[in-house]
């Protein structure tokens, strides 16, 4: 009986065990189940789609006719190599030409992908009580394996990154395996040319870029640099951010700032709040935040919440002049900064 543990597929993957069988790729990760299938593939089939040896069959196929599975499984290739037989989206129906297959693979290698299935699946308890299957879950990554293949494929690219691109591309990339690798790939396409990768190259190319400039904006206000605050904004409003969308994330920052401060003159330290707030703000505005806090008082921050307030409604009155509103009053909040 071989069931495989999600952290024991990597090195299946890198050496198959199986001269012959049934290899069932599942998950709730479809990007991962493609990604294993594929590179089960070169391994078994070669790298060419369109060789004589490899049959991609859907799903939906072999549901309407499941003795086929079977029959392409058990086709002698022309010129001697082992049959490869693919199934995308495997269903139900395939699990009694599956389960023959196992007690007889006749030298082929059927390679299945499906979704999450359940440890009492049919399909997936067929395969893992079989010498002649092997079962590979494919979970969502976490920070452990997403920081592993973030060091694998710096390494494969021959890219030379600063120590703070892995922290950044972190927090960037998602748990969906193929979105990862798409991101990988560009990022890859960038660096050709000179080798290296910067933080600032992971947040231009893979960062929401309007939710970044909104961050900047926000931090100068707070911190009391009015410069940086203007040319932020104008950043931000020739990326069609609207000025009432800037004056509605400032709320929600002070009011968020204010609960923070209600916290620390409770006694917890700083670093303390930022560290327990789920999310947990990105490593990179910790410095901003942890200086604002310092900055502001209660009372401080309940002035600039009304200020913002008044400019909210404001704005909504006299709507051909909010750009002017909404300056106004980020301004002026940041001279409040600046004088504390």
């Amino acid at each position: 009986m071989t069931a495989l543990k999600a952290s024991e597929v990597e090195r299946f993957l890198k050496r198959p065990d199986l001269e012959a069988g049934v290899l069932l790729v599942y998950g709730p990760d479809a990007g991962l189940v493609r990604e294993a299938a594929q590179r089960l593939i070169r391994h078994y089939g070669g790298s060419d789609p369109g060789a004589m040896n490899l049959v991609t069959l859907d799903g939906s196929e072999v549901d309407a006719d499941p003795g086929r599975l079977a029959v392409e499984a058990r086709t002698v290739p022309l010129f001697g190599d082992r049959r490869v037989v693919r199934v995308r989206g495997v269903g139900k129906s395939a699990v009694l030409p599956v389960t023959d297959l196992l007690d007889d693979p006749a030298g082929a290698v059927v390679v299945l992908e499906a979704g999450n299935l359940a440890p009492r699946d049919p399909m997936r308890a067929a395969v893992e009580a079989s010498r002649h299957g092997r079962a590979l879950p494919c979970y969502p990554d976490t920070d452990e394996s997403l920081t592993r293949l973030i060091a694998e494929w710096l390494g494969d690219a021959g890219i030379s990154a600063d120590p703070d691109v892995a922290p950044a591309l972190r927090e960037q990339l998602g748990n969906d395996r193929e979105v990862t690798r798409r991101e990988l790939e560009k990022l890859a396409f960038f660096a050709a040319e000179t080798g290296t990768l910067t933080r600032a190259d992971v947040l231009t190319l893979c960062a929401d870029n309007a939710a970044l400039v909104i961050d900047e904006i926000l931090d100068a206000m707070g911190t009391g640099h009015s410069a940086r605050l203007e040319a932020a904004l104008d950043r931000a409003l020739a990326a069609t951010v609207s000025s009432q969308q800037l004056i509605t994330m400032a709320l929600a920052h002070f009011s968020m700032l204010r609960r923070w401060r209600t916290e620390v003159d409770r006694g917890r330290s700083v670093r303390d709040v930022l560290e327990g707030t789920r999310p947990r703000p990105h490593f990179s505005r910790r410095g901003a935040l942890e200086q604002q806090l310092r900055l502001w008082s209660d009372s401080a921050l309940a002035a600039a919440l009304e200020r913002l307030q008044l400019a909210s409604a404001d704005s909504r009155k006299r709507y051909a002049l909010n750009e002017t509103i909404m300056r106004r009053a980020f301004l002026a909040i940041a001279m409040m900064a600046a004088e504390r």
